[in-house]
């Protein structure tokens, strides 16, 4: 037992040893002893050195002690923590009413309105629930229901949820937790992992075909292609862009349909859209998204082509006690708000820009960084032992996320063997931020890179 719960946490990015607690701080040791005493399974705290914050404004969370770090790694509190206006309207919603679905209100009937404007005409019906995995669930029941299929492609590492369901192809999660027998994985869009002479776009085309074929094998018919549209936990893979047309023909044409999972590339995050699909030229059947949605407030939603969904609806009820409730949509109106109100998408441009470009001059020179990749403010930083072998280097990544912890400033790790640093930081993140970052990143590089 204990040698598979080693191996299913195994590849837990810069994951705290409890071995070490003796070493820490007394407060801090003492509230990680009662932690242990109570919590149920599965829990992890992250860094060799925990941190516990008491506030936090903008791209900033305040320690115990006052002190100050940089957060470049939440993305929940999407246009920042503890946002002035999005505290108010929870705060005032809460003095008055929190009903469902089941009965009428305006506001949920405003807010659905306002979303979609965001999205093409064709997807035109909101599904609301508590958060991303709920929006997982829902649209894979949707895609079963409407294809009559079983089979779900998903990437080699993707991580797309918790439930029983969703945890089946969500390979991120390790060992401990199988894979179904009805889902496939294909390569995330490396152009590396492409063989000499063939294209990405042929390869990605070739490995879904693959995967499709082996589902019908198998007697399982395609329901679904589900992608993260930042690639997370592959490694983050926003560019190149033009493979997925291609991709979602093979799927179509198998009679099945594509999720765009936007978790964690949706609300202006990527920069150069509100969607991330958006940047790769498709239209999906299904979005899905959480996390940002309500600024922390526990609201996901699912957005689908409504002939994609109506035998759904004829036939199976859907109701969800907390989705679509009066306070959670008071914070997701209020979001829309600030990135209406504070031009966030042109300021996570102009600063996903300006990072890439600092890191880059940063470690042009250096043997042990593979690639810069990203889009607006979602970066990673390949992390290797030599840019000639690209033999990943878990352990001097971990050294880089703890020295950049050490000196305030908060980022992780990602990919299948979490060697690349995964920032991504609130929305509120601005010039200023940028600057402290790169900074402070020069300093590590120097010693580490």
């Amino acid at each position: 037992m204990t040698s598979t719960l080693s191996r299913a946490i195994a590849n837990y990015p810069n994951r705290f040893d409890p071995g070490v607690l003796s070493e820490l701080p007394e407060h801090l040791r003492e509230t990680i002893q009662r932690r242990e005493k109570v919590l149920g399974p599965g829990y992890t705290l992250i860094y060799k050195e925990p941190v516990e914050f008491v506030s936090g404004h903008g791209a900033h969370l305040i320690d115990r002690d006052g002190n100050d770090y940089l957060d470049a790694y939440n993305n929940v509190p999407c246009v920042g923590h503890a946002h002035p206006h999005v505290a108010e309207a929870v705060a005032r919603q809460m003095t008055r009413v929190n009903t469902n679905t089941r009965y009428v209100q305006e506001a949920l009937v405003d807010y659905a309105e306002r979303l979609l404007a965001t999205f093409p005409e064709e997807l035109s019906k909101l599904s609301i629930a508590c958060s991303g995995s709920e929006a997982n669930d829902l649209a894979v029941r949707v895609a079963r229901f409407h294809t009559g299929g079983e089979g779900i492609i998903v990437t080699r590492w993707a991580y797309h949820g918790i439930t029983r369901e969703v945890a089946s192809f969500s390979p991120h999660l390790g060992a401990g937790s199988p894979l179904g027998p009805n889902v496939r994985l294909i390569d995330p869009p490396d152009p590396r992992l492409a063989a000499p002479g063939t294209t990405l776009v042929e390869h990605m085309r070739q490995q879904v075909r693959a995967a499709i074929d082996d589902l019908e094998r198998h007697g399982y018919r395609l329901a679904a292609l589900i992608t993260d549209c930042a690639y997370t936990s592959d490694g983050i893979f926003t560019d190149p862009v033009d493979y997925m047309p291609g991709v979602v023909e093979e799927v179509h044409a198998a009679g099945g349909v594509y999720i765009a999972d936007e978790v964690q590339s949706g609300f202006a995050r990527l920069g150069e859209s509100m969607w991330g699909f958006t940047r790769h030229d498709v239209l999906p059947d299904i979005v899905t998204m959480g996390k940002p949605m309500g600024n922390g407030m526990p609201i996901s939603g699912v957005v689908f082509r409504p002939e994609v969904s109506e035998e759904f609806g004829r036939n199976v009820r859907y109701f969800n006690t907390f989705g679509g409730s009066s306070i959670p949509l008071a914070a997701g109106a209020a979001v829309l708000d600030v990135l209406e109100r504070e031009n966030v998408q042109q300021r996570v441009l102009e600063s996903g820009n300006a990072l890439r470009a600092g890191l880059r001059e940063i470690t042009e020179d250096s043997p042990f960084v593979a690639e810069i990749r990203g889009a607006g403010l979602y970066v990673g930083v390949e992390i290797v032992k030599d840019r000639d072998t690209l033999e990943p280097d878990r352990l001097l990544t971990e050294d880089v996320i703890n020295d950049m912890r050490d000196r305030r400033i908060l980022i992780n790790g990602t990919g299948k063997s979490a060697n690349t640093l995964k920032i991504r930081p609130p929305l509120a993140f601005d010039s200023a931020d940028v600057t402290r970052f790169l900074e402070t990143f020069a300093e590590v590089a120097k010693n580490r890179l």
